[in-house]
C-alpha cells in the first residue's frame, strides 16, 4: 500500500507541474481556447476545437436530469473552468472547481470575474484523491478528461460516490484503453506520454462503479471522437507553430506534437476508447 500511495502521491506532483508550466498554459490557452481543455465533439474534421470542445459540454449537460437552479455541482480536475461556467450560466448551478493547478485556477478565477459568475462559482485547489468535502454534499460530480492522470483511480471514483448524494449523478469523459487491450506495451508510447503505467477502460470503470453502489443511467460510447480530438489538435498545432513563437518553447511544441502522433496511431489501430460514463448513485 506505501508504494501504491507514493506512486499516487508523485503521478499528482508531475500532473500539478506540467499544467503550472508556462509553456503547457500558454499551449492550452492558445491552441485550445482557454475555456475548455478536454476532447470536443466534431460535426466536420475541419472544425474549431473551441466549438467542439464546447459540444461536448452542452451534450454532457443535456444528459443529467438534476441538472436544475440551484444544483450542487463539483468539477473534478476543472481545468480553466469552461465547463463550470456553462453550467452556472446556461442551467443556474452552483459549481464548486476542484483542480490541482493554481495556474489555472487563476486563469478559472479571473475568467469567472469577468463573467458576473463568482457568486455562483467557487474554485478550491487540490487534487481529487482526497476530497475534503462532507458525504452527499452534490448533486452531480462532473469531470472532464482528467482521471487518467492519477495513479488510484479507485480512489478517485470512491471519493466521488462518497461525496454525491443518493439519487445525484456522476458524469465524466476519460481517454481510455479499449477494453480488448490484452498486450499493456502496445500502449507504451501513451502509457509514458502520461507519466503512468495504464489507462481506465469502459470495463473498469463499469466495474468500480457499480461495486460503489451507483447504476450506469445512459453511458455512451463515442471513441470515434478521441481520434478526431488528437488529429484536429495536431493540425491547429502544425498551422500556428510560427505563431506560437515566443509564448511557448520549440522544445515542448516537438514533443506535443510526437505525443498527438502517438495518440491518433493508437486510436487508429483500436487501441483506445473514449465516451460519456453517466451514473446515478442508488444507496
Amino acid at each position: 500500500m506505501a508504494g501504491e500511495a507514493r506512486a499516487a502521491a508523485k503521478a499528482v506532483e508531475t500532473a500539478e507541474a506540467y499544467y503550472d508550466s508556462h509553456d503547457a498554459d500558454s499551449f492550452y490557452a492558445i491552441i485550445w481556447g482557454g475555456e475548455d481543455i478536454h476532447v470536443g465533439l466534431y460535426e466536420h474534421p475541419d472544425e474549431p476545437i473551441a466549438t467542439a470542445s464546447r459540444r461536448t459540454v452542452a451534450h454532457m449537460a443535456s444528459r443529467l436530469s438534476g441538472l436544475t437552479p440551484g444544483a450542487r455541482v463539483l468539477d473534478l480536475g476543472a481545468g480553466y473552468g469552461g465547463a463550470a461556467r456553462y453550467l452556472a450560466r446556461e442551467h443556474g448551478a452552483q459549481v464548486t472547481c476542484l483542480n490541482l493547478s493554481e495556474v489555472e485556477n487563476a486563469r478559472n478565477r479571473t475568467l469567472t470575474r469577468e463573467q458576473g459568475l463568482e457568486d455562483r462559482i467557487t474554485v478550491d485547489h487540490g487534487a481529487f484523491e482526497d476530497l475534503a468535502y462532507p458525504d452527499a454534499s452534490f448533486d452531480i460530480v462532473w469531470s472532464q478528461d482528467a482521471f487518467l492522470h492519477s495513479a488510484d483511480r479507485k480512489r478517485v471514483l470512491a471519493g466521488a460516490a462518497r461525496v454525491v448524494r443518493p439519487g445525484g449523478e456522476l458524469i465524466f469523459t476519460d481517454p481510455m484503453q479499449a477494453d480488448t487491450v490484452a498486450d499493456p506495451a502496445a500502449l507504451k508510447p501513451v502509457y509514458e506520454r502520461i507519466h503512468l503505467s495504464s489507462l481506465g477502460s469502459f470495463a473498469f470503470y463499469r466495474a468500480q462503479l457499480q461495486a460503489l453502489g451507483l447504476e450506469d443511467a445512459g453511458s455512451q460510447d463515442m471513441t470515434g471522437q478521441l481520434r478526431n480530438h488528437y488529429a484536429r489538435v495536431r493540425a491547429e498545432l502544425l498551422d500556428r507553430r510560427d505563431a506560437l513563437k515566443g509564448e511557448v518553447s520549440d522544445a515542448y511544441v516537438a514533443r506535443m506534437l510526437e505525443g498527438l502522433a502517438h495518440w491518433v496511431n493508437a486510436a487508429d489501430q483500436g487501441l483506445l476508447a473514449w465516451g460519456v460514463i453517466h451514473y446515478r448513485k442508488t444507496r
